[in-house]
């Protein structure tokens, strides 16, 4: 048998509506307001079929460089052989999201003005870059229990 190769194709879990996330769309989705040079999340919603992009950017993060009605325009990076290409995609409203990948990130630099201010204050000097996770303290472990050894039970038939 022959497979098709459409613009849908492979798409039968990305594009459907999750647990519970079945029927209407929420009017905050409309509601919500894009700007120029926001970070957004291109994930397709399958109840609108209208302005739904390519499986190809479905799941990746770009950013907004036109605003219109009902639709945004987004700058996306798409991988070809050994290059990444810049794709300039419309996609309606219902199809992208903010992006939460630099919360963390803004959060961090606020927090580091915040330190910097206080030692300003103090007339101190503040260490503000991120350090890995240290390896645990060391400890001792406890021998009081002495050691069990487990055997598995002899199988039986009794019948």
């Amino acid at each position: 048998m022959g497979h098709s190769a459409g613009l849908r194709a492979g798409t039968r879990y990305a594009y459907s509506r999750g647990f519970k996330r079945k029927g209407l769309i929420n009017l905050s989705t409309y509601l919500r307001a894009y700007k120029v040079g926001d970070i957004v999340d291109v994930v397709a919603n399958g109840a609108v079929q209208k302005g739904m992009p390519y499986k190809v950017f479905h799941g990746k993060t770009g950013i907004i460089r036109n605003v219109t009605k009902s639709a945004v325009g987004v700058i996306l990076y798409k991988q070809v052989r050994n290059r990444y290409i810049e794709k300039h995609v419309n996609v309606r409203v219902e199809h992208v999201r903010h992006s939460r990948s630099r919360e963390e990130f803004l959060t961090r630099v606020k927090e580091n003005a915040r330190k910097r201010r206080e030692a300003k204050a103090k007339g101190e000097t503040v260490f503000l870059k991120r350090q890995p996770a240290k390896p645990r303290e060391a400890h001792t472990v406890s021998g009081e229990q002495k050691p069990e050894s487990i055997a598995p039970i002899a199988y039986e038939t009794t019948i």
